[in-house]
């Protein structure tokens, strides 16, 4: 007897292995026409694939979000069909769903071109016309790599050996293509619909690898309605108005070069903008009782070999030579210093918890096809901390920073908030008894913070539960900036230890932490959220003085003085140009408040006042002026 549970816990029995569709007409007929895939248990199952244990079924459709990523999967493989139709010597390798569209990536001699992308999206259209059955096959590891040798795809040669040999290898095949994968997918063709398009082109590596051959990627995106897809077409366009790229060169914040690719040439009004938002930091943080410290760029392989580190990620630190042969490693995260710091001195229950802070300048060695302006950079600054406690303080210290976290996304204008929740996967370290705790205790936290999370099955660390924090921005756009790790591993690996009330040595627990993550990546993100029209806390330029004649020049100068003695951030323009001109000049860069100053204004000791986005301007004293701007400048924390 085989018993399904269904999501209302109506419980319906059959005596063979059943199929979910099956299920799903024995639900309602109206649920069967909208059926597009199943959940069994907490595995995405296609409609046609046999289910023979009991188990959780969940029929879901087009309103289930799980759904739209198979769809994507869908597209990718309808276009690999297509691109194989066309161009017959390419090899196809592989194209996975992603967060906004899909991709492929493909081997082939000469390079794809935009009349390209033209005809595999026609032919993409003709394909879901064709209505062609989608069929999941198992075949045996001997028949796979038969397969694939005859076709000379040395690419699925090497995924077929790289899969375990207690996994079946699962085909999924549509008319004449057919393509290794894991699946699941809609049942046809024509369930993708023709709410997709392909988006653009890129080179990518193999495996990710430099060293590996080189293939070329062509992204595209689908939806379940043309509606979707145009709103998600008008964002694309409102996003490369607002590239952080382009305006960070108008606005003259920073610059790259390939001398020193991934690294940031900070210029003094970008520099200004880092400033005030680590000063900003600091002050939250030492209102919230966290210690800042300031560990080496430099450490030991040793020490990296302990923490477990190196053999992770050692492909992405930057190594150098020391005295007697030594290896050193340019740090790409902050923990092992902590933790060093963490054990000097005896610490007891009554110290804990111990909240340690740094703007960690960190090094990782990104593929350069990776790099994107400040938002993906090989030297960058963390606002990483480490909370280090009992087992028992483990709930409120999360609560505590989901509230800071929350506080903080909010001064800078980001108010929707999601957040995943990762629990265990299957390899990792700790017994169960300790992730039971270590998740209930995230778990209300977040609860308790009142914030809306979704699951994120098996995706924890291997030593621990997380929470990743995602914001949305102006144009609806999601970044994944802040996490909270929880880490029963690292401490007992480099020997931190606190005194317990019984007077035994206990292991800390360590909560990894960051709320805004790489500094260089959220200015980015704040470049393009504002559009480089910064709030005026934060804009690097916040009063543009600017002079009608020449006459009035010294005057403007005396307000000039005044600005920057009051700690505004200002900026003097007395060229000999018309003041319409630097009015509009000024405008378009940004500049919050533009003063304007003539001779009437030096004789009557006024400055006529014009706000961004605003025709009016107004006329005021300038001692009375600046008493008002001195306030209306403070950080959101000191208002």
């Amino acid at each position: 007897m085989i018993v399904i549970t269904l999501p209302n816990g109506k419980l319906l029995e059959y005596t063979k292995p059943i199929l979910p569709f099956k299920v799903a007409q024995d639900i309602s007929n109206s649920l069967a026409k909208e059926a597009l895939i199943a959940k069994v248990d907490d595995n995405l199952w296609d409609l046609d694939r046999e289910i023979r244990n009991s188990c959780k079924v969940q029929i879901l459709t087009k309103q289930d979000p799980d759904t739209l990523h198979v769809l994507r999967h869908d597209a990718a493989h309808v276009m690999a069909e297509a691109v194989l139709e066309l161009f017959p010597e390419t090899q196809a390798t592989i194209g996975p769903a992603i967060s906004d569209g899909f991709y492929y990536d493909f081997y082939r001699s000469k390079n794809f071109n935009l009349d390209d992308l033209r005809k595999i999206e026609n032919r993409m259209h003709e394909i879901v016309n064709r209505n062609e059955k989608i069929t999941r096959e198992v075949w045996n590891r001997n028949k796979a790599l038969k397969f694939f040798k005859n076709n000379k795809e040395k690419f699925k040669i090497e995924l077929v050996k790289g899969i375990p040999e207690e996994e079946d290898i699962t085909f999924y095949r549509q008319g004449n293509f057919i393509d290794l994968c894991r699946g699941p997918h809609f049942s046809s063709t024509i369930k993708l619909g023709h709410s997709f398009k392909l988006m653009k082109l890129a080179g990518s590596y193999w495996r990710g690898n430099s060293n590996n051959e080189t293939l070329q990627r062509i992204y595209g995106t689908a939806f379940f309605s043309d509606k979707d897809l145009k709103t998600y077409l008008k964002m694309i366009e409102e996003a490369e108005k607002r590239d952080h790229r382009i305006i960070g060169r108008q606005l003259n914040l920073f610059h790259l070069q390939e001398e020193a690719a991934g690294s940031v040439f900070w210029h003094p009004k970008g520099w200004s903008i880092f400033l005030e938002i680590e000063s900003y930091m600091r002050r939250k943080l030492k209102n919230n009782q966290y210690l800042e410290v300031k560990t080496p760029q430099m450490i030991d392989r040793t020490l990296w070999e302990k923490s477990g580190h190196w053999d992770k990620f050692k492909e992405n630190m930057f190594m150098a030579s020391g005295e007697d042969n030594k290896t050193l490693a340019l740090k790409p995260m902050n923990c092992p210093g902590h933790v060093q710091i963490y054990k000097q001195g005896l610490k007891s229950y009554k110290d804990l918890p111990i909240k340690m802070a740094e703007f960690g300048c960190c090094h990782r060695n990104e593929p350069s096809g990776a790099l994107h302006g400040i938002m993906r950079v090989r030297q960058f600054t963390q606002d990483d901390a480490h909370i280090f406690c009992t087992e028992d303080q483990t709930t409120d210290e999360s609560l505590k920073f989901c509230s800071l976290l929350t506080e903080i996304y909010q001064d800078f204008g980001f108010n929707k908030l999601k957040v995943k929740f990762s629990d265990r996967p299957q390899v990792r370290a700790g017994e169960d008894s300790i992730w039971d705790k270590a998740e209930q205790a995230l778990l209300k936290a977040v609860e308790e913070a009142n914030l809306k999370y979704e699951l994120n099955p098996g995706e924890g660390a291997f030593y621990g539960p997380k929470l990743e924090f995602v914001l949305t921005d102006a144009i609806g756009r999601d970044w994944q900036c802040g996490t909270l790790q929880m880490d029963f591993v690292l401490p007992k690996r480099l020997g931190a230890t606190y005194i317990d009330e019984t007077g035994k040595k206990k292991h800390p627990v360590m909560l990894h932490r960051a709320i805004l993550g790489s500094l260089e990546r959220w200015i980015g993100i704040l470049v393009e959220q504002y559009s480089g029209r910064f709030p005026l806390w934060l804009s690097p330029v916040q009063v543009s003085i600017c002079t009608v004649v020449e006459k009035s020049n010294d005057y403007a100068n005396l307000i000039y003085e005044k600005l920057i003695k009051s700690g505004i951030r200002s900026e003097l323009d007395i060229r000999n140009e018309k003041i319409g001109y630097k009015i509009r000049e000024h405008s378009i860069n940004g500049s919050p408040i533009i003063l304007i100053v003539g001779e009437k204004e030096k004789e009557n000791k006024t400055v006529a006042i014009r706000y961004l986005g605003s025709n009016n301007q107004e006329v005021k004293n300038i001692d009375h002026f600046l008493s008002e701007l001195t306030i209306k400048i403070l950080p959101p924390d000191l208002v």
